[in-house]
This record gives structure tokens, sequence and C-alpha cells, in this order.
């Protein structure tokens, strides 16, 4: 057996709140890998609720790499969020147009962080918060309701606001290891085939799988 089917909304018969998101988004500014889950009771198909400020004019993309766990309320505020932060006021005068448009911000007034990238097998917990152009790295976690401004290194667990490290999940030998590996690349027939080594604590057993 090689486990759920990737293209399906509902992978758990039953259990509506869990679903594979990427065969719900629709906007193209949001790329989501294979088996990334949203779980929520409310509504788990309408991931794109969570995604704030994402206007196409900024340009900007929201990418979540493979096997990533998203909990109930995770949010994602994209760089349509920001305001002018060199002139006196912040206040978007020319978003209501009337007159006000005179004054448009111009190409690099407006703060800018690039795009939004979550790796592979990230866990991020409850009504956790990622601001702009924040890159998580593989295989970390962020804590429930934290709130995260900066990169977040691979196998990392962060918490606060904001959010800061709290330990790392292996030592750095064996993150090289695992970021080498990069078991969530392997087709899916292998990786059905070596679960109970992914799920163990054993890495050098899981690279000679290779």
């Amino acid at each position: 057996m090689n486990g759920p089917n990737p293209d399906t909304r509902h992978p758990m018969v039953g259990f509506p709140q869990v679903c594979f998101i990427k065969n719900t988004v629709t906007n193209p500014q949001i790329v989501v890998g294979d088996y990334t889950y949203y779980d929520d009771p409310d509504d788990s198909e309408d991931f794109e609720r969570n995604v704030l400020y994402l206007f196409p004019f900024i340009g900007d993309r929201l990418i979540i790499g493979k096997f990533c766990a998203l909990a109930k309320g995770v949010r994602f505020i994209m760089n349509g969020a920001n305001h002018k932060l060199a002139a006196i006021s912040t206040f978007p005068f020319q978003i209501f147009g009337n007159g006000w448009e005179k004054v448009m911000p111009g190409k690099g007034d407006l703060p800018y962080k690039g795009d939004t990238v979550i790796g592979n097998d990230v866990w991020l917990g409850y009504e956790s918060l990622i601001m702009p152009g924040v890159t998580i790295g593989n295989g970390a976690i962020i804590a429930a309701q934290s709130v995260v401004t900066s990169d977040v290194p691979p196998y990392t667990i962060m918490g606060g606001n904001p959010a800061r490290p709290i330990k790392t999940r292996f030592n750095a030998a064996t993150i090289e290891k695992l970021e080498a590996l990069a078991w969530w690349d392997w087709p899916v027939d292998k990786i059905s085939r070596n679960l109970d080594r992914i799920v163990s604590c054993d890495v050098d057993a899981l690279c000679e799988s290779l």
C-alpha cells in the first residue's frame, strides 16, 4: 500500500476537519506540496481565509512544502499589509481615492520582504502567526500562538511573541544528514516502505534505506 491519495481533499474517511489543502487553494500565489494538511473543524477547505493581505499587485507568494501539519487558526500576514514607515503618517490615504490617490506610494516606498516559505515536514501550532517574508526550515516546529517574525532554522522548535528558539530537535550533524536525505522528496512507495524508520529516532537506519 502506498498511503492516502494526495489528490483527495479529505484523506480521513468521515473526518472532514482534516484537508489536504493543495486540492482546495485557488490563488496562484499560494503553492502547497503533497500531503500537507490543515486541521480545522469549522472549515478545513477554506484555508485561504488564513492568508491575509495577499494581493496580486504586490506579487509575493506563500510557499508551503510537503508533509506539513497546520493546526486550526494558523495565519500568514503577507506583504500587502505593510504601510509606509518613513513618512509622518502611516495612514494609507491613497487606497480611498477621491483625490487622495495623488499620494500613491512609489516603488520601494512600502516595506517588502519577499515570499513567505515554509519547508517540508513543518508543524505549525494552533493559532500561530507567520509574518511576511519569513522562511521556516524543514522539520521545524512552531508552538501554539507564537508570532514568527524572523527565519527559523531547520529542525528548530520556536515559541513566543516574538518567537525565539526553544531548542533544536537534533544535533547539528544529524540535522545535516536529514537535510541531505530529504525523505519528503522520495517516491511515495519508498516512503511507505520506510515509514517505521521515518517515525523512529534512528537517523542512521534511515540513511541505510538509501
